[in-house]
């Protein structure tokens, strides 16, 4: 369970800094728009492009804050996000561990992945139609994290809402069906460097990591061929690597070694083959 409360610390220590403030604070404002050690701005790249959208402008603060953001996600983190910083990830997280211990097999509701990314095209569109950032007004997770930085309860109706949509109607619904902030950060994500390594020779096909992934889409080579998870849509949550008992799955930066041992099995092979000489 070494990921699962790693996450849970990640998600409380990052709120708790927030709710903190002061003149000495290290972290202030919220997770659309913050400042680091006074100093370093910080901008969630979704919003900032909603409101680029609906004004046609942009402050230098927050174009740096955004690429920041988009710098360390879409270059390393991937979809980290998701499972690491958002605040809806512990709401749905609960609401799928209750829908499995009560025996909910059936959703009520089928909504295909793919509609996340719709939803996403229909922000940025209404943003420039509206003239106003179109998500960003009605965000879920703006309200819930909004609502625990500054002390208020107005989150816990949404937060509950959410806990049984996911719970009720259908699993994982919210984040990997609607969210297009999640969308988002799948498409930035996509060329991560970090990545969950597949390794086919310890794999004995138990498929746990399949039944905990919450987009186990992105797992198809278990069991198959060993192969990076490649897919933006992972979240790097490690679910998969805490529930394999084959130490079939693991975190990786750059398969250095593979790659390694790659070239110098074609360099060895290319060897082998030139014809000797006296």
């Amino acid at each position: 369970m070494r990921y699962l409360v790693a996450r849970r610390v990640v998600q409380a220590g990052i709120l708790a800094l927030f709710a903190w403030g002061g003149a000495h604070a290290i972290l202030t404002g919220n997770l659309s728009a913050s400042v680091l050690f006074n100093r370093v701005p910080l901008s969630d790249p979704f919003a900032v492009l909603q409101v680029y959208l609906a004004s046609l402008q942009m402050s230098l603060g927050a174009l740096l804050g955004a690429l920041i953001i988009l710098g360390v996600y879409g270059l390393i983190l991937g979809r980290a996000f998701c499972a690491w910083v958002c605040p809806i990830n512990p709401i749905v997280d609960s609401a799928s561990w209750v829908r499995r211990k009560l025996g909910f097999v059936r959703a009520y509701v089928s909504i295909p992945k793919a509609t996340r990314y719709v939803l996403l095209a229909l922000s940025l569109i209404l943003s420039f139609v509206l003239s106003l950032p179109a998500f960003e007004s009605v965000s879920y997770i703006g309200i819930v994290q909004r609502g625990i930085i500054f002390g208020t309860g107005a989150w816990v109706g949404v937060g509950l809402l959410l806990f049984c949509i996911d719970t009720f109607i259908g699993d994982k619904l919210i984040c990997s069906h609607l969210c297009p902030l999640g969308a988002f950060y799948a498409l930035s994500g996509r060329y991560a460097l970090l990545k969950v390594q597949h390794h086919a020779m310890r794999c004995t096909k138990c498929d746990l990591c399949l039944e905990v992934c919450p987009e186990a889409q992105v797992l198809w080579m278990v069991g198959l061929k060993s192969a990076a998870v490649n897919s933006g849509e992972c979240t790097r949550c490690g679910r998969c690597i805490e529930v394999c008992e084959d130490d079939a799955l693991n975190f990786s930066l750059l398969d250095f070694k593979g790659s390694f041992d790659k070239k110098s099995k074609e360099s060895l092979a290319r060897t082998s083959s030139l014809p000797k000489t006296l």
